[in-house]
């Protein structure tokens, strides 16, 4: 498909992803059928499925279509950032910096926006440290920039495991489940699905520079890049798309690891398509990992980013395999 038209991968998981989120907003605990479903959407049903679809279910699987989106427009700037396959998201430690915010909020009997605020701002110090150590006095470089963030984000990792082992007993499972990823609480999903659409329009236009970009730094300056600043800009765009993600939905794993991968080996390498096709990938695919996990054991539901580990694991290795 490398040399196929770009426009049909990408129609086609635009399609994947209607049909995903038809699904989603049918199925749960309380089942919705098709047919009713697509009648609410165009303004009929009874009173109760419009509360059912459109209040409950039709904002979180916005939620998740703008989650899974950024995690994997992300995860994919980030292996180009640091030329690194296994790049992911949270690999210079933004998840931890959330974390703590948002744990630091819960601690001290803070709920609901303030909660999302602390992790966004928790997200953006943990970019500024990240980005501050790993300049230091001149100039800073992909691996100094990745392991300024793998030592950054264990010590994030300690602070986390200290509030946990301070925190009452009552706060825990609150904790944990925001820690694991979940959507059951997220907010207004248009800041984050806006914030994904701008980055998209931004980094298309730049899809031939990245190319050259992920070939190294050296033969993109010699081919006339300004290595420098467009460096800075991916990081700046990668961060802020991982910190809505995480402030919108917690910690969700693979994501941003996985679908970049999948789709290399299906389209290619080519990031003028690779990246508007994990946007629409990515959102799909955590679109159906909510939907399993509001369906598995209902009525209870279970954190989306269990499920994510859960499938995102033998993906991987396959993936690995595959590409051996």
């Amino acid at each position: 498909m490398p040399g196929s038209d770009p426009s049909r991968p990408l129609l086609l998981l635009g399609l994947i992803g209607v049909m995903a989120g038809i699904a989603s907003v049918s199925l749960g605990s309380s089942a919705v059928g098709l047919l009713d479903t697509l009648q609410v959407l165009i303004g009929g049903g009874t009173e109760l499925q419009r509360t059912l679809v459109l209040e409950l279910r039709l904002p979180r699987t916005l939620s998740a279509y703008a989650v899974g989106g950024s995690l994997a427009v992300a995860g994919a700037l980030m292996q180009v950032l640091l030329r690194n396959p296994l790049a992911d998201p949270y690999v210079l430690g933004l998840s931890g910096g959330a974390a703590v915010g948002a744990l630091l909020a819960m601690l001290a009997g803070l709920a609901g926006v303030l909660v999302s605020g602390s992790a966004f701002a928790g997200a953006m110090f943990a970019t500024l440290l990240v980005f501050g150590l790993a300049h230091g006095r001149g100039s800073w470089t992909s691996s100094r920039l990745l392991l300024t963030g793998v030592v950054v984000a264990a010590g994030w990792g300690a602070l986390i495991t200290l509030m946990l082992a301070m925190a009452p007993a009552r706060q825990l499972p609150g904790m944990l489940y925001w820690l694991m990823g979940d959507l059951s609480h997220a907010g207004n999903p248009w800041p984050a699905l806006i914030l994904l659409f701008v980055v998209c329009l931004l980094v298309f236009p730049l899809g031939r520079t990245l190319n050259v970009l992920a070939r190294g730094p050296l033969q993109a300056a010699a081919l006339g890049v300004s290595v420098r600043p467009l460096e800075w800009l991916i990081y700046l765009l990668a961060s802020l798309l991982t910190a809505t993600a995480v402030t919108l939905a917690g910690s969700i794993g693979f994501v941003g690891l996985v679908v970049p991968h999948m789709l290399r080996l299906v389209l290619g390498n080519d990031q003028r398509l690779i990246l508007p096709a994990c946007a629409l990938a990515g959102g799909a695919l955590l679109v159906l990992a909510d939907m399993l996990a509001r369906v598995i054991i209902a009525p209870e539901q279970l954190p989306v980013g269990v499920i994510t580990a859960l499938l995102g694991v033998p993906t991987f290795l396959y993936l690995l395999y595959r590409s051996r």
